[in-house]
């Protein structure tokens, strides 16, 4: 290692610092000065290169003489290293990973945030800098300093001594580059560098260099390039899901919307890729309704479904039970076995009932001004006990009220529903019509068991605080009181 340069970027209380995304443009443009090459390695600071091979591996593409003039990055998978058997978090993100595969036959795959080599020129939009563009319109674009102004007509600067690089004028310059105010009245952010505009500024900076032109390709060897740490408690998986999803909101309901935005630059099929990250999220809505009222219908006698008979009702089963065996068959594929399968339906149910509701709320707030966007890096760091919880398979349900109380609330009402259903309807012809209304609240129970035996069974510290249970009985009986109000009138 020639040289390691460690960068601290100036921050001050009254300047935005964009935070991911202005972090790097920071690093890129301080790179500029002192190496410059051409293709930069992003990685998170809990990953690491686990094969030295990974550049040769990204330069394979890079290089290649059909796609190289317009490939952009090259997206490594995120595999960790702290991840249990079990996995009962689905740390690994194993529903997210198949999806840029699929968008790798449609000009790349979105760009994941870390584990990737980019090229600088894609960043830059250098392909559009000619020697006879005016100084001041480069320096409307890309900032006032002409040193790094140079540096964007060159490839790189090879061999460069450090007494060169750190002379007291360059480190005065560089300085410069790492500066709060910077960015100000350039196109930072907007068409040069990492984008600014959502707070998931991967997925956006991706999005955009796609609609620019670039392509990208996804690379999964058999051995990870790249290791990290994996969140392993519920309460920063959480967290860091409502965070992902606040910044697909900022995107989703703007301009730049890849069902507006997209098609006019990208492929349709590419579009309904990004659109379907963007939008996916939405599908807190149906299963709040899922979760709510055909319960509260099962306990009025209200039919909502075909009873056994109906011929209907095989075109209801022949739907579930299709979407459900295909699961299970690609958890099969890859090698786990049906537990997954049941871990990976509870933490979707999980994620969607509070992730995608509160990141949904925040985006809107943020975009309309009445919250401000924040970025909290998520905390991989775990007490002793919550790791052998974690490592035992064991839930750790040490979270924030605010996002137990809606998975408590509604597994209660659930419960309450499945109970008082299968003993209001006993008789079999009874049963037959109201099977539908009564599986699908025993499906929600049996899945998620765990948060049964943290609200009722478990007393270590691991388990749902007494508190949040009784807040959630509490809010459970309000939903079945105003719910009944609404049935009866």
């Amino acid at each position: 290692m020639p040289l390691l340069v460690y960068v601290s970027r100036e921050k001050r209380p009254f300047h935005p610092h964009h935070f991911k995304a202005g972090a790097l443009n920071v690093l890129l443009r301080v790179s500029g000065l002192i190496s410059n090459f051409p293709y930069i390695l992003v990685l998170d600071c809990d990953m690491y290169c686990n094969d030295p091979t990974s550049a040769c591996q990204a330069m394979c593409f890079f290089l290649d003489p059909k796609i190289s003039s317009k490939l952009g990055f090259v997206q490594f998978p995120q595999k960790f290293h702290n991840i249990s058997e079990n996995d009962i978090y689905d740390s690994q993100l194993r529903f997210f990973w198949p999806k840029l595969e699929g968008m790798d036959g449609l000009r790349g795959s979105l760009l994941a945030g870390t584990g990737f080599y980019i090229k600088r020129e894609a960043l830059y939009q250098t392909s559009k800098v000619q020697k006879d563009i005016d100084l001041v319109q480069l320096q409307k674009a890309f900032g006032p300093s002409n040193d790094f102004i140079k540096s964007l007509k060159q490839n790189y600067k090879p061999n460069a001594s450090k007494v060169e690089v750190f002379s007291e004028v360059s480190l005065k310059e560089i300085r410069f580059l790492a500066s709060c105010g910077y960015d100000n009245n350039t196109k930072w952010g907007k068409e040069v560098g990492f984008r600014y505009f959502s707070v998931l500024e991967d997925y956006f900076t991706g999005f955009n260099l796609h609609c620019n032109g670039w392509i990208s390709v996804y690379l999964n060897p058999a051995r990870p390039c790249f290791l990290g740490s994996a969140t392993t408690n519920l309460n920063e998986i959480l967290v860091q899901y409502t965070r992902w999803v606040a910044g697909l909101v900022e995107v989703a309901i703007s301009r730049f919307s890849p069902l507006i935005y997209g098609p006019l630059r990208m492929s349709t099929l590419q579009s309904m890729g990004y659109a379907e990250f963007a939008y996916d999220i939405l599908i807190f809505l149906p299963i709040y309704c899922l979760a709510i009222v055909p319960q509260l219908c099962l306990l009025h006698g209200i039919h909502l479904y075909p009873k056994v008979s109906n011929p209907f009702f095989t075109v209801f089963s022949f739907l579930f039970l299709s979407c459900q065996l295909k699961h299970i068959q690609e958890i099969f594929s890859t090698g786990h076995s049906i537990r997954t399968w049941a871990i990976e339906q509870r933490i979707w149910m999980l994620r969607s009932l509070t992730c995608y509701m509160y990141g949904t709320l925040n985006g809107i707030l943020e975009m309309i001004g009445l919250r401000e966007a924040n970025f909290l890096p998520t905390d991989k760091a775990v007490n002793d006990e919550q790791y052998k919880h974690y490592q035992m398979g064991i839930y750790d349900f040490q979270a924030s009220v605010l996002l137990l109380a809606p998975l408590c609330t509604l597994y209660i009402l659930n419960l309450a529903a499945f109970i008082i259903g299968i003993t209001k309807f006993f008789h079999i012809q009874q049963l037959r019509e109201m099977f539908i209304q009564l599986f699908i609240p025993l499906f929600g129970i049996l899945i998620n068991y765990p948060l049964f035996e943290g609200m009722f069974l478990r007393k270590d510290e691991g388990r749902v605080a007494p508190s949040v249970t009784l807040l959630s009985a509490a809010l459970c009986i309000i939903i079945l009181y105003f719910g009944s109000l609404v049935l009866i009138y």
